[in-house]
């Protein structure tokens, strides 16, 4: 073997060496972008997946908070109106503590109190029906005027038992089935 073929086929198996080398070198370089390309999609359908749960969880808190507020505005609403309607029947039942009616009902009503309670009754009212309720309590009225509608409060004599017949207190013990009754 020559020097010159020695240096070619050293030469020759340098640059097939190389080649491999570059093969190889190629083949690496192209796995490594494969799978540097692999995992981008992969993070970049998890940052989409991700932003549409978040998205999705933010439309679905934002709906839930306007259906409540919706409900609350709702809700103060029938409040409101209720409220202006029991202001509505307490001026109608004041407008009634003035009308002819009024005396027979007291009367009535102190006749239900003093089957209750017994005859011996101490009673309370408005300042306006004191001298309906003298008449028919006697020496049992209490000058103490109520600030209330109408109605009156009946205790027994030695005050252990009270009956709190007043229209305040008869609409307020009847409020539930009063807001059943009024119009949405």
């Amino acid at each position: 073997m020559s020097l010159e073929r020695l240096v070619a086929e050293i030469e020759h198996r340098a640059e097939q060496e190389i080649a491999r080398e570059q093969a190889r070198f190629e083949a690496e370089q192209a796995k490594i972008l494969a799978d540097r390309t692999r995992r981008m999609e992969a993070i970049r359908a998890d940052a989409q997946r991700g932003a549409a749960q978040t998205a999705a969880r933010e439309r679905t808190r934002r709906i839930a908070g306007a259906r409540l507020e919706a409900k609350k505005l709702g809700y103060e609403y029938q409040e409101a109106r209720t409220k202006e309607l029991l202001e509505t029947v307490k001026t109608r039942l004041a407008e009634y503590a003035g009308s002819p009616d009024y005396p027979r009902l007291l009367k009535r009503m102190y006749a239900a109190a003093a089957s209750r309670l017994g005859k011996d009754l101490k009673l309370r009212g408005r300042a306006e029906d004191a001298r309906l309720l003298r008449s028919v309590a006697g020496s049992g009225f209490d000058d103490t005027p109520l600030s209330v509608v109408g109605g009156f409060v009946a205790e027994t004599a030695d005050g252990t038992r009270r009956l709190n017949l007043t229209f305040d207190e008869l609409l307020r013990l009847r409020e539930d089935q009063l807001r059943a009754l009024l119009p949405a």
